[in-house]
């Protein structure tokens, strides 16, 4: 049976997650679900839920820059990038660190992360104290869900429990792969390319 917390249960939330839970929650783009990232058997639990592919990893998301560099390299021009544009609808495509677990990337060694521009998903993220792998709440090949009623028409009893609040835009990230150089826009989003190529700059 999924429990029901709102906003304000931030801490008790925050525990379920330390504790290996599958969570749903508002964001600021859709509602997402997701679990601490360096847990595994959470990881399989999150999978079944939606359904999902074994092959395609899981986005991560975190809640500033120090916890970004905790798992993946990053240079000036990267943490230029974020501190001008994020938080926000920003995915930066990043090279792992070693001590993040193959399991969490399926064996890549990149890994695509976000710091979100939700403040209950930015204190969640730091309550929980690791970075979380959270995809959107919805059923695999099913539409993203915006609102608690419509996560729990998909996943209603396939998740340990969700947090009843409201999303932000719900315009899509903007993918940056920021391991080469230039680096590249995989997908344009909220945040346009200008505005990347201005982020970069000194």
């Amino acid at each position: 049976m999924t429990k029901d917390f709102t906003l304000k249960d931030l801490s008790v939330v925050a525990e379920e997650v330390k504790a290996g839970k599958v969570v749903a929650f508002p964001t600021d783009t859709v509602y997402g679900v997701g679990v601490r990232y360096d847990d595994e058997t959470a990881i399989e639990a999150m999978k079944k839920s939606k359904g999902r592919p074994e092959s395609k990893p899981f986005p991560m998301m975190v809640c500033d820059e120090v916890q970004m560099a905790s798992v993946a390299w990053i240079d000036e021009d990267i943490l230029r990038l974020v501190k001008r544009l994020t938080p926000g609808a920003l995915t930066l495509v990043l090279k792992k660190k070693d001590n993040v677990p193959d399991y969490v990337t399926n064996g890549k060694d990149t890994i695509a992360i976000r710091i979100p521009d939700h403040r209950f998903v930015l204190d969640l993220l730091e309550r929980v104290g690791v970075p979380m792998l959270v995809t959107s709440a919805n059923l695999s090949d099913h539409p993203s869900c915006r609102t608690y009623n419509e996560v729990m028409e998909q996943l209603d009893g396939r998740i340990d429990a969700i947090v009843d609040g409201e999303c932000g835009s719900g315009v899509a990230s903007t993918i940056v792969d920021v391991t080469c150089k230039p680096f590249k826009i995989l997908r344009e989003g909220a945040i346009s390319l200008e505005e990347i190529m201005e982020g970069i700059k000194e």
